[in-house]
């Protein structure tokens, strides 16, 4: 079996003394290979990303079972933050400002001639080192062309491709270039079969398929929601140094007040901007809860080597200054903003949770909706987008919203802290049930199966 994403398991620094430490990687991907066991002969295939993992490949330094791809780092950039990131992500999250982008020029066939290399890159790698008849589960949409370039080289292997974001609706995939357009969705057809996060996104995907002559063809397509990993969070959230950082966060936060938390990357579609302006138009609308309730913001940092990123990353810091200024008094603070990454702390945040706060524009899943209630110490409440694959599992016993609707936010936020502390616990406890139904391993191992049953009859369809 051969894995092939972007980001590998495993990523390498440069030491002051010229040596090289190895750090291993997290996510639902990593946790679910776990599963397989090295015994089995797995090779997974990745990206060398930074000045660390070239000089580990230059220097023959690598892991068992991992293979890391040395792209020159301009193809790189331009495929990955060229295409993958400024083209392809916002698609599928519709994120353009219509009126003035997307704009398919010159450069932008440039850059996607080096998405074409970067791909193909993968692919002569798979072919190379892929047994008879082996099995290769290609992830997501910064490799979207492995999969017809793969079959070309070796017809004779398993492919599979899993996506972990929304997909486009076929109205809004359409402005893209009709060859790049046609180019993608052969590239994804390629493969045996094809998984996605939620229905929704599956049928979509089948949608945009139907220009093409024969639809989607023999390519089965399924449907795995990825789950969050309840044995993991729970053991690590009690580790002491997740026990240090929630004093700190209580000192900061104050006795006595509810907490409001959130935890993202100041990635675009997550919404951080409006989820403060509900935020403020809480504390509006309802006075009652001035001093006596806080916004815990975590916003990692994301992408910061696109401008648009960094704009966001700005807006998210001016807003939050500007409503502690406002609100603000000298023995509360409003809104607890933090931009360092620390995973202990967001832990932390999740156990002292009265209401989470996922609001995204548009998501594949959102994996915070469902770490927080499993982790949460009393039971929290459930603020959560529409728009958010998460909504297809946990939309039931969350208070759903439309993400654009900042009045409408602010009142959820209102019900939220006001829910009887009976029911928030009850509701809790079926969100972490309904979270936790396909952990990582069982989601890796569903679609590993799937894949190497044989195609029979409906195939082609969602399954």
């Amino acid at each position: 079996m051969l894995v092939a994403s972007n980001r590998g398991p495993v990523s390498y620094q440069v030491r002051e003394d010229g040596s090289l430490f190895a750090k291993r990687g997290g996510g639902g991907l990593v946790s679910g290979l776990s599963a397989i066991g090295p015994e089995t002969g797995t090779l997974w295939v990745c990206s060398a990303l930074g000045d660390g993992d070239r000089e580990a490949v230059r220097r023959g330094v690598g892991e068992d079972g991992v293979r890391m791809l040395d792209i020159p780092a301009d193809v790189h950039a331009d495929a990955y933050n060229g295409i993958a990131n400024s083209v392809l992500w916002f698609v599928h999250h519709m994120l353009y400002q219509t009126p003035v982008e997307p704009v398919f020029d010159a450069e932008f066939r440039r850059r996607w001639a080096a998405y074409e290399t970067y791909n193909r890159a993968f692919a002569e790698a798979l072919a190379e080192k892929a047994a008879e008849g082996a099995a290769v589960l290609v992830q997501d949409y910064h490799l979207c062309l492995v999969p017809g370039m793969l079959r070309e080289l070796r017809p004779d292997l398993r492919i599979g491709h899993f996506s972990h974001t929304p997909w486009a609706p076929d109205a809004y995939f359409r402005m893209l270039p009709d060859d790049i357009r046609a180019q993608l969705l052969r590239g994804m057809l390629g493969a045996d079969r094809l998984g996605f996060l939620t229905r929704r996104w599956a049928d979509a995907f089948t949608a945009c398929c139907a220009e093409l002559p024969g639809g989607p063809g023999d390519t089965r397509i399924g449907v795995h929601g990825l789950g969050a990993d309840a044995d993991f969070l729970r053991a690590r959230s009690r580790e002491t140094d997740v026990e240090e950082r929630m004093a700190a966060l209580r000192e900061e936060i104050g006795a006595g007040r509810r907490t409001i938390v959130r935890v993202d990357r100041t990635e675009l579609s997550k919404n951080i901007v409006r989820g403060l302006l509900a935020y403020r138009q809480l504390l509006d609308d309802h006075p009652e809860w001035r001093e006596r309730v806080v916004h815990v913001a975590f916003a990692y940092p994301s992408r910061q080597d696109l401008a648009v990123y960094r704009d966001y990353t700005a807006e998210v810091q001016r807003l939050s200054r500007e409503i502690n200024e406002r609100y603000g008094t000298p023995g509360w603070t409003p809104v607890l903003l933090h931009v360092e990454d620390d995973f202990a702390r967001s832990l932390a945040a999740y156990r002292l949770a009265d209401v989470a706060l996922v609001n995204p524009i548009r998501d594949g899943m959102n994996l915070v909706a469902k770490e927080v209630p499993v982790v949460s110490d009393a039971g929290c409440a459930l603020v959560l987008s529409r728009e958010a694959g998460a909504f297809a599992e946990l939309g039931v016993d969350a208070i759903t919203v439309n993400p654009y609707d900042v009045v409408e936010t602010a009142r959820a936020l209102h019900e939220a802290l006001t829910m009887p502390a009976e029911e928030r616990a009850a509701r809790s406890k079926r969100l972490a049930e309904a979270a936790t139904a396909l952990p990582p391993a069982q989601w890796f191992l569903d679609q590993l199966n799937a894949l190497r049953e044989p195609g029979g009859p409906g195939s082609g369809q969602p399954s």
